[in-house]
């Protein structure tokens, strides 16, 4: 398993500091959120940077593995809006986002967002059934790009739309594409699934249907941090074949930043080097 990094942990640094800091803490790869490098407008990200962007990753050896927190900017996104104008904006985000990710040789985007697919009071279930088109719209995009577009289970309240692994996997069933899939985000599942993190893998990995994984801790520091013991977690990825991408993602940093992103990868590779 390679081991990537999400970017924003490192936003006191400039992208190339990001990489050389990764690096030197044995990540393998990158998971950009867009918005760290692209301002107000990441999908808009010109050529020349897009080609800067792979230049400093690949100078320190690393590989950019996915794009994820999608749809912070520009402001006023949504899936599920009830006005045509917004959902329409938001899609093409979406598309272009997809080409981000195909030029970053990123293979796999995140579909988090939670703020930008909340379903309303009234009308959920015309919401729900925009969002699911706006998403199958993202999927034939990711198809015709090679890249495989991820829908993530997020625990309320953070999200009120796709808030369990069952309901990830029925959306990606229902689209049908190959580009459409779910994926594994250890937080969420620790606080919303019934079973533990071992028994998330051991029931959803063998389905097919999960191309990313994602490591924090519920208390939303990063593994090895709080209460959840990643090891059996792992074993799980190991056993059942898994040899994509493993992100860390914390989101509260101890004690900053930098030092969160160090011991993250030191507990990670111990768990791996001690795997069977």
């Amino acid at each position: 398993m390679k081991i990537a990094l999400c970017n924003e942990v490192l936003a006191g640094m400039d992208f190339p500091a990001q990489c050389a800091h990764m690096a030197a803490l044995g990540y393998d790869g990158i998971e950009l959120a867009p918005y760290t490098v692209g301002g107000d407008q990441p999908h808009l990200l010109a050529a020349q940077a897009r080609q800067a962007l792979r230049r400093a990753a690949a100078d320190h050896g690393l590989v950019f593995t996915s794009l994820h927190w999608l749809l912070v900017k520009p402001e006023g996104l949504s899936i599920t809006s009830a006005d045509k104008g917004t959902r329409e904006k938001t899609i093409d985000v979406m598309r272009r986002l997809i080409g981000l990710a195909a030029d970053l040789g990123a293979p796999v985007l995140v579909h988090g967002s939670p703020a930008q697919r909340r379903l309303p009071d009234n009308g959920v279930e015309e919401a729900r059934r925009r969002g699911i088109d706006a998403l199958a719209e993202a999927a034939r995009a990711a198809e015709a790009a090679g890249v495989a577009y991820c829908i993530e289970a997020l625990a309320p309240p953070a999200a009120n739309f796709v808030t369990s692994m069952a309901e990830a996997a029925a959306i990606v069933r229902e689209i049908g594409s190959p580009a459409f899939r779910a994926m594994i985000d250890a937080s969420a599942c620790a606080v919303n699934e019934a079973e533990s993190l071992e028994a998330v893998v051991e029931r959803w990995l063998p389905t097919g249907l999960i191309a990313h994984v994602q490591v924090n801790d519920r208390n939303r520091r990063g593994p090895g941090q709080g209460s959840d013991r990643f090891a059996p977690f792992f074993a799980a990825l190991k056993r059942h074949g898994y040899a994509g991408h493993v992100a860390v993602e914390p989101f509260d940093y101890v004690p900053d930043g930098p030092a969160a992103a160090a011991r993250a990868i030191g507990y990670v590779r111990g768990i791996l080097e001690a795997l069977p």
